[in-house]
């Protein structure tokens, strides 16, 4: 008997956090108002998945993740065979709203997996046992900065992604103290798109003395030719986010050869769409990691999943739920020496 998707399910939620996540030239966010997206089989199998609205970003709120969902992409699904490559075009008659459809699309994967009797990375083709993660570390003063670096680096990370962009002398400062906490410490930029042609190659070039690994959309989106240009110089390995929304942004972004890492966030592009971003970029001799939009256990369970991919090679963002003072989910997820194991996320659901 063929599946079909019989509900969409939707449930806000509020997760306080500690502090303020600041980054870009004016972004902050101080708490997590998500959404709970649940899809159920005509067999009762349910999946979960999370929604993440970010106004500035993506332009989605909690209500109209809810609405959508219930007035727009439900009514075209309900009753549709649970078939990934048959629900995502109908998805996607419903313009933007990137994030509800991508947790219904990663929602209706877990279903599918629950279905089936294996676990979602099984699922999805994962192929390691262990996740090697990063931790999004914001703008702020430096004793602020280093103390939550310290505390994430004693609870196992060893891989940070610093955001720069309002002060380059105090990033600079800032990123110096963070190399000396551990040795074993690799850290990351994120510009948010903040620095300009005149300046940011000779920015990158520093960031690299530095030891930064790598940084993250240094150059306005909006500048194609000027960020295709930067990259050309392979000051720093460059990733690309803000300018990879989609499949179709990304293969843009590929024909102009803007960046060299590309930076997959499932919350946005579900599974489906993710994967075919994957196989595209490595097919243009991309690598691959798996980015977060400040996730609860739920979400980062979700991603993790994917993260274990064979080619997904470099660290992933699947530890912002440290940040969080509360969660939705109550099992405790340990990160061991870096690593985040399958293991420990396997059976992460909210009850």
């Amino acid at each position: 008997m063929t599946r079909t998707i019989t509900d969409i399910r939707t449930t806000p939620f509020k997760l306080p956090m500690h502090g303020t996540l600041r980054w870009g030239a004016h972004s902050a966010l101080s708490e997590a108002h998500h959404v709970l997206v649940e899809v159920q089989l005509s067999d009762g199998a349910v999946g979960q998945a999370e929604a993440l609205p970010r106004p500035t970003i993506y332009g989605e709120t909690v209500n109209s993740i809810c609405d959508v969902i219930k007035n727009e992409l439900l009514p075209r699904v309900k009753g549709q065979p649970a078939a990934f490559e048959y629900v995502l075009p109908l998805l996607h008659q419903v313009k933007n709203n990137q994030t509800a459809k991508g947790a219904i699309d990663m929602a209706l994967h877990d279903a599918v997996a629950q279905s089936d009797g294996v676990t979602l990375a099984e699922h999805l083709g994962a192929t390691r046992d262990k996740v090697k993660v990063s931790y999004i570390l914001g703008i702020g003063e430096n004793d602020e900065v280093l103390a939550e670096a310290q505390k994430v680096y004693d609870q196992g990370v060893r891989v940070l992604k610093v955001k720069v962009g309002r002060d380059w002398a105090l990033d600079i400062e800032r990123i110096q103290l963070l190399t000396q906490i551990a040795p074993d410490l690799q850290l990351y930029a994120d510009a948010n798109e903040t620095m300009q042609m005149h300046n940011a190659a000779n920015r990158l070039e520093h960031l690299h003395e530095l030891g930064v690994l790598y940084c993250e959309e240094p150059l306005p989106v909006e500048q194609v030719l000027q960020r295709s240009a930067l990259q050309m110089g392979q000051h720093l390995p460059i990733i690309g986010d803000d300018s990879c929304f989609s499949l179709r942004d990304m293969n843009r972004e590929l024909a102009l050869d803007t960046f060299d890492i590309l930076n997959i966030k499932c919350a946005r592009t579900g599974f489906t769409e993710s994967q075919v971003m994957l196989e595209t970029a490595i097919a243009h001799g991309k690598t691959i990691m798996v980015g977060s939009q400040a996730s609860s256990k739920l979400g980062m369970s979700r991603h993790a999943a994917f993260a274990a991919k064979a080619d997904v090679t470099h660290p992933s963002e699947l530890s912002f739920y440290l940040k969080m003072k509360e969660d939705i989910v109550e099992q405790q997820i340990p990160i061991k020496d870096g690593w985040l194991h399958l293991a420990d996320v396997a059976q992460v659901r909210v009850t």
